[in-house]
């Protein structure tokens, strides 16, 4: 039998017919961090109009149907739209994980941390489907924001290895100061999952019937919601002056600056819709700084570390070639 041509690997054909650049996989990875960040708002827009039990059941929109019905009207129009956006995300991501895996030479890394987004947004589509069967279950609300979390971690993690090498990587700053960073991150991850239990015990039930909602006196959920605010300040105002009297690189002094104005901005949005008793469009404006302050957050992470290429492999010599002798030599 012949042997089976390697060309039969569907991104060996893609490899040898489309040499993507370096600049274009930045590109689809910086893609994939926004659409992240355009299913958290979507997902809370929902929520918003009170569209969450727009499509009765899922996966279809309803029992006899898998889109929505003109009497549905424009909760079922937001609430299938919103699912539908799942699959636009699953574009962008496979566009990354093609690109990478047929630029040479291979950027493995890059294709492992696709496939982990890839599985994590299958995963929360699960969980939406859950949460639309139990009657928009608070936990599993919860859950469904912390899971969108994860996926733009993952996201950002790829843009920053889309611009650095596969090298192992080297702290920048001195260990104390990447404690206190890892504490910022903490903190900060703690505010988020504190945020998420404020909405599951506020007023947005996510629809206009009676949902159930977490035994929680939101208000006073609310109260320790900003005091962890204030303590990722303190941290990130500590974290500056650190880096200052260090004398650290400049990038990494200008990413805390830049976190330390997404926090007052969203601590000023905050709030707004605190005294202005929750408007909706003021809260949808809230979750978008939420992604805002986390993505700044690992931004200021991953200031401090950096990763070297790896050295390009040594092609092995070839083989000597025997010297032929003259004709009619002997020995």
């Amino acid at each position: 039998m012949g042997r089976v041509p390697n060309s039969l690997n569907p991104f060996e054909l893609i490899a040898r017919r489309w040499q993507p650049s370096a600049r274009f996989v930045e590109r689809a990875a910086l893609a994939t961090v926004v659409m992240a960040v355009v299913i958290v708002v979507t997902g809370g827009a929902v929520r918003l109009t009170e569209s969450g039990l727009g499509c009765d059941t899922w996966p279809r929109c309803t029992s006899g149907s898998l889109t929505p019905t003109a009497d549905m009207g424009m909760h079922g129009a937001i609430e299938f739209g919103n699912r539908m956006l799942t699959y636009v995300l699953c574009v962008f991501v496979g566009l990354l994980i093609i690109a990478a895996r047929a630029r040479t030479p291979v950027r493995r890394s890059l294709t492992r941390l696709g496939w982990v987004q890839f599985w994590l947004i299958m995963g929360n589509a699960v969980i939406g489907g859950i949460i639309v069967l139990t009657g928009l279950n608070p936990y599993i609300v919860s859950s469904h924001f912390l899971l969108s979390t994860a996926l733009l971690t993952v996201a950002m993690a790829v843009w920053q290895r889309s611009r650095e090498g596969d090298g192992a990587p080297r702290d920048l700053v001195a260990r104390p100061v990447r404690q206190m960073t890892w504490l910022l991150v903490g903190a900060t991850l703690a505010l988020i999952l504190i945020g998420t239990v404020v909405t599951g015990a506020g007023p947005h039930a996510g629809d206009a019937r009676e949902v159930h909602r977490i035994p929680l006196d939101w208000q006073e959920i609310t109260q320790l919601h900003v005091d962890f605010v204030y303590i990722v300040l303190g941290l990130t105002v500590a974290l500056w002056f650190t880096l200052r009297a260090v004398n650290a690189p400049a990038a990494q002094r200008r990413a805390v600056l830049d976190l330390l104005a997404v926090l007052l901005l969203q601590g000023a949005i905050g709030y707004v819709q605190y005294f202005t008793h929750l408007p909706e469009v003021v809260v949808g404006i809230h979750m978008f700084g939420s992604c805002l302050v986390w993505i700044a957050v690992l931004r200021v992470f991953f200031a401090q570390r950096e990763r070297a290429e790896l050295p390009a492999p040594v092609p092995a010599p070839a083989p000597a070639q025997p010297v032929a002798e003259p004709a009619g030599s002997s020995r």
